[in-house]
This record gives C-alpha cells, structure tokens and sequence, in this order.
C-alpha cells in the first residue's frame, strides 16, 4: 500500500475518487491435512481513510513482504541452476526502493538479460504457477486473509476467479470465512459463468483489470474494463456500513490514545491512512493539540457519523474549506 499517498495527491489533483485497497496473495488448501495448495489473490477495499487496526495490517503485511524476498531468491537461484544466472541486485534495482520484488521484477531482469524475447515468455516458460523457476513465498492462508480485511474495515474481493483451478470450490469455502464478492467483469469476454457464481453465493459483481505491466496482447489496458454503474451502486451499498464502522473505530483510536502517542501510532503508518493525515499544532510553548484531518471525499453520511462520533468521543469537530473541498478535522 506504499503507492497510496502517491496516488492520492494524484487523484485529488484530478478531483477522482480514489478507493484505497491492497491485493493479498494467500493459499488456498481444499482440506487442511493435504498440504497442497492453490495461490489466490484475494482484494481489500477501504474507506477513504483506510484500515483501521492498521498496525495488525501492517505486520501481516511485512511478513508478506519479507516472504517476497525470500521467493525472490529462490527464483534466482532456480534460474542459476537452469543456466540463467540473474543478480539480486539486477532485480532490486527494477523493483525500485523499498518495493518487494515479485515475478515481474525477475521477469523483466530475465528480458535484461536476453534470456527471453519479452516478459510473457518469461513467465510462460520459466515463472508460471508450478513452472521450473517458480516459487512460493510467505503467503497466509485465504481465509485468514479475509478475516483480516475484514477485521481490519475493508471489503474482501476474490480476484480473477477464472484462474483457478476449482473456482466453485473455492468460493464456497472463502464465502464460509466472510468473502463479500467476486470479480466476474472482463474486456475480453471470458467470464462466462460468474455471474451466475456470483448470484449462486449472493456474492457482490465486480471487475478489474489485473494490470501489471507485463505487456503482451493478453494482458488488459488500465480503465479498459467495463463495470456497470448498477454493480458500483451494489459494490458500495455494501461497503458504506463496513467503513462507517472503520472510521469510527479510527476515531475511538485516536480518542483513547495519549498525544505522545497518538502522534506516534498515526504517522508510522502512512502509506496505509487513505486520504487522512495528523497535524500537531501548538499553543503555546509547551502545549499542543494533536489534530486528525479525515479524507476530503467523505460522504455526507460519513461527516455526519464523524461529527456524532466526536460528540460521543468528547472531541473538538470542525470543517476546513480549502480549494472547494471539505475537511472534517477532530482534535483533543
């Protein structure tokens, strides 16, 4: 989620609504004793104000992160073995700082390095699921994953379903863990038998482009897929209840913790608050006042549950105008 502040200032620049979300890979284990598993990738959707409890969040996350490192090496030592030798440095370098390199990070060192002709060879040959320089990372099981979004206030979507092996089997199981929908729009037109998947498990229909910058004629262009403004509508009559109760969640957070700490516990994790941020003003010389500005693209439902929360939490409540946009701003 380090990309979200970025694509924030972004957003707002262009006055787009920016949903703030993260792609988990996890496995899937059809029994719990087989020890074979499927890799899903299992989407969370937040509030404009991201997670709450995102310290638990976090620390999932870097254990993910950590694992990509270590599949990372893997991966290159199995191109070593296959007479295809790449340096960790060479990978590093294409993910960027602070990025956890994935497969398309090595993909791209392998086209570097003139082992293949392009990046989809590269994963066609060598870095397919189950391919000869493939390997798994430090994923968590599906259904933790989704009771983690959703302790966590956001909504748990199963990406590309089609790619699975067993999709219905699948499904259901991560239905029974609090799954809330499935993606089942496309541009290319194979999705035939989601939507009835979807309606089957009263699941929510969305879509998504699955981008990665792989290039090739297999791979969709960003806004390329069509979401129907009636799936938007179910996608977020569901949603508003789940980040209603996130932010206040947030703001009981921010209520209960000390200044010193407050400060401390909001700024560490940035890149996952949304569209939010902390500012301490002073009073005087010694004295302070910790201020939590909430996103700009509040709904007016949300304002109203900020301002009843703030009455309830005995904080200050205020809105800020700036450039046509509102700011709701509690403080203690």
């Amino acid at each position: 989620m380090a990309g979200i502040p970025a694509a924030l200032e972004v957003a707002n620049k262009y006055g787009i609504r920016l949903i703030p979300g993260v792609e988990i890979s996890a496995m899937f284990t059809p029994m719990v004793d087989s020890g074979k598993g499927e890799p899903v990738h299992i989407l969370a959707y937040y509030s404009s104000c991201g997670p709450t409890n995102f310290a638990e969040l976090e620390e999932r996350l870097a254990s993910i992160r950590e694992g990509r490192y270590l599949r990372a090496q893997t991966m290159l030592q199995k191109l070593k073995a296959l007479k295809m030798p790449l340096k960790s440095e060479h990978v590093a370098r294409i993910a960027g700082d602070g990025v956890a390199p994935g497969r398309l990070h090595v993909a791209r060192a392998m086209v570097e390095a003139r082992y293949v002709d392009n990046i989809k060879q590269a994963f066609n040959k060598y870095l397919y699921d189950g391919g000869p320089a493939y390997a798994t990372g430090a994923e968590i099981h599906s259904e933790e994953a989704i009771q983690l979004i959703c302790r966590t206030g956001g909504v748990a979507i199963l990406a590309h379903p089609w790619g699975l092996k067993n999709p219905v089997s699948v499904v259901r199981k991560l239905k029974a863990a609090g799954l809330q929908g499935i993606e089942v729009y496309r541009s290319d037109g194979k999705a035939a038998g989601f939507h009835e998947l979807a309606d089957a498990y009263q699941l929510l229909k969305l879509g998504g482009s699955d981008f990665h910058g792989r290039g090739g004629p297999d791979e969709t262009d960003l806004g390329k897929v069509n979401i129907p403004d009636s799936a938007m509508h179910e996608f977020l009559k569901v949603a508003q209840p789940i980040w209603h109760d996130a932010i206040k969640n947030i703001l009981l957070s921010f209520a209960e913790e000390t200044k010193a700490i407050g400060f401390d516990s909001f700024g560490k994790y940035k890149c996952l608050k949304g569209d939010m941020h902390l500012r301490n003003n002073a009073l005087g010389d010694k004295e302070e006042i910790v201020a939590l500005h909430l996103s700009s693209w509040l709904t007016k439902e949300e304002r109203v549950t900020v301002e009843e929360e703030a009455i309830k939490l005995k904080l200050s409540y205020t809105v800020i105008c700036d450039k046509g946009k509102e700011t709701s701003v509690v403080s203690r």
